[in-house]
């Protein structure tokens, strides 16, 4: 890791938080993605700012990408199925969670939920092992 790295890792960091910032302020709704999603797909209202949000985070990514190919190495990306399975498995997670890492991570902890606290302990010691297994039986560096 670089000083480069670490540089831009806070940037985001500083956005995400300014953009949960902004939307509990203006909006007074908390910034959790699979929330968001989900009520975007349901019969929720507030479908407009929903909309808005997500494309946002498309056309960011996109910029970050037109400005930054080199950042977004996908040599060891996983095969397809792989990735369904694991972007099920994450929205089972969320669901039975009540919230993702943004919601309970970002918002929750910032607002220290003991919920929020635990959710995001549990995802991240999830993640960890998740990354253990895969290298040892997948062979993934």
């Amino acid at each position: 890791m670089d000083w480069i790295s670490i540089k831009w890792a806070l940037g985001g960091g500083v956005l995400i938080g300014v953009s949960a910032s902004l939307l509990l302020l203006f909006n007074g709704r908390v910034a959790g993605i699979s929330g968001i999603l989900g009520g975007l797909v349901s019969r929720q209202p507030g479908k407009i700012w929903r909309a808005l949000f997500v494309a946002g985070l498309v056309v960011g990514g996109a910029v970050a990408y037109a400005a930054m190919p080199g950042r977004f190495d996908a040599s060891a990306a996983p095969s397809l199925p792989l990735v369904a399975i694991a972007g099920a498995l994450v929205g089972i997670g969320t669901r039975l969670g009540s919230g993702c890492t943004s919601g309970h991570g970002v918002c929750g902890i910032s607002r220290l939920s003991p919920r929020s606290i635990v959710a995001t302990l549990t995802f991240m010691a999830t993640g960890a092992l998740s990354v253990l297994v895969v290298r040892l039986v997948g062979g993934l560096e």
